[in-house]
């Protein structure tokens, strides 16, 4: 018999990190909703990328020295830095309008358009499964948007095309990874953003308001460096198809920031849609497990 004693608690402690990130990213874009009437797009983003940055800055510099910025693929970090800050940018402006939950529910799609991509980015060839979940997870996600209804709102598009450039961001993000170390890739993923919005952003400032507007523009940097660090924390101490599942916890903190904000709760559709998105994600997790052990 299998000893897998020592194993589990490392497991448990990665879905605990994992439902950390999972708990730190709804309150993160609760904020940016509750900002987004008063100020600028840009700004909020800016407070976003280069909060992050400078963060991760802060933790890096005293070890590696600038040196952390050397990349033998300048090119391959570029793209990814771009794609992040449209995602990002995409991301921000539709949750001014559109629900928390919702914008959520959508976003899970990254996983299985990573999973497309896979096939002739990165030669991975597709597999049955794969592709079943991902057919389910588009079917989800149509229920969600509900295209022709009437409570139909176009900013669901930029969800999907937020999806869309994460999922390219984390395809880059594997082709690099064989030459660059995870903190130069940390560091560049922000470049792009900050110099961009760094020159964009005075033309448009706005100055905070109150004591809690500016604590919440600089909460964004800090919430956003505590997830994805609980994420990469999260995927050090157990396979992907274990950990991963369990970033749907998000849903949990989406609704309940959606109604902390709004006062508003999702609808069938974002409830239905998003059910058949985690279900098609956890099937696609644990067969994608399975045939790796196999």
């Amino acid at each position: 018999m299998t000893d897998t004693g020592p194993r589990e608690p490392r497991i448990l402690l990665g879905i605990g990190f994992m439902m950390l990130a999972a708990s730190f990213f709804p309150v993160m874009n609760g904020l940016v909703q509750w900002l987004s009437p008063r100020y600028p797009s840009e700004q909020i983003i800016w407070a976003r990328i280069s909060g992050q940055f400078v963060m991760m800055l802060a933790l890096m510099l005293p070890g590696a020295g600038l040196m952390v910025f050397a990349t033998r693929r300048p090119l391959l970090q570029i793209g990814r830095s771009f794609c992040q800050l449209s995602s990002t940018s995409l991301y921000f402006v539709a949750i001014a309008t559109v629900p928390l939950a919702k914008a959520a529910a959508i976003g899970f799609l990254a996983p299985f358009i990573v999973a497309l991509l896979a096939w002739p980015l990165l030669g991975e060839k597709p597999q049955l499964r794969r592709m079943l979940a991902v057919g389910a997870a588009f079917a989800g996600v149509l229920v969600v948007i509900r295209p022709g209804d009437d409570n139909f709102q176009p900013a669901s598009l930029l969800i999907l095309a937020s999806s869309s450039f994460y999922a390219l961001y984390q395809v880059l993000t594997r082709k690099v990874a064989p030459h660059d170390s995870a903190q130069t890739s940390t560091l560049w993923s922000s470049v792009v953003g900050c110099v961009v919005l760094t020159i964009l952003v005075p033309f448009v400032w706005v100055t905070p308001a109150t004591t809690a507007d500016a604590l919440a523009f600089l909460a964004l940097g800090v919430l956003a460096t505590a997830g994805h660090y609980c994420v990469a924390r999260a995927m050090s101490y157990g396979q992907a198809a274990v950990i991963s599942p369990f970033q749907y916890w998000q849903i949990v903190g989406s609704v309940l920031m959606g109604v902390a904000v709004t006062g508003l709760w999702p609808d069938w559709g974002t409830w239905a849609g998003a059910a058949v998105i985690i279900a098609a994600g956890v099937f696609m997790a644990v067969t994608e497990g399975r045939r790796r052990q196999g």
